[in-house]
């Protein structure tokens, strides 16, 4: 079994316990969605993956998240909350630096790369140079 088969059967697994929870049948959700009965039935079946936009419509309707449905797991959301605060503290001084960069040619790109290499390599790495060095 594929990677694809997998999906499509963990997908239907995935909607065939959200919609028992929420005490619908197959025609409840296919109207709602939106689609025909017989289509909701191979989704669920995993014998075929919904559209973007069916899949939006899914998640509304049964209360679940896309990561839920696509079996993403539960720390991914959290992931990506942790990648956004790293984000937001980078400082702007950091931001300036990533700005300059962008309009270095690659040679100097290198050169610079060198530099901080050697920089790291003299003071070592679980050395910190003080604030304003």
């Amino acid at each position: 079994m594929d990677d694809l088969d997998t999906l499509k059967r963990n997908l239907g697994a995935a909607l065939l316990a959200a919609r028992e929870k929420a005490g619908l049948t197959q025609a409840d959700v296919s109207s709602q969605v939106g689609i025909a009965t017989a289509i909701y039935g191979r989704i669920e079946r995993g014998q075929m993956l919904p559209s973007v936009p069916t899949l939006h419509r899914l998640c509304s309707t049964l209360h679940l998240s896309a990561s839920e449905l696509l079996g993403l797991g539960a720390g991914w959301p959290e992931q990506e909350a942790g990648m956004r605060a790293q984000d937001a503290d980078m400082s702007a001084e950091l931001l300036h630096l990533a700005t300059l960069l962008r309009q270095l040619s690659p040679s100097e790109l290198r050169c610079l790369a060198a530099l901080a290499s050697d920089i790291w390599r003299t003071r070592g790495p679980g050395k910190r140079s003080p604030p304003g060095d």
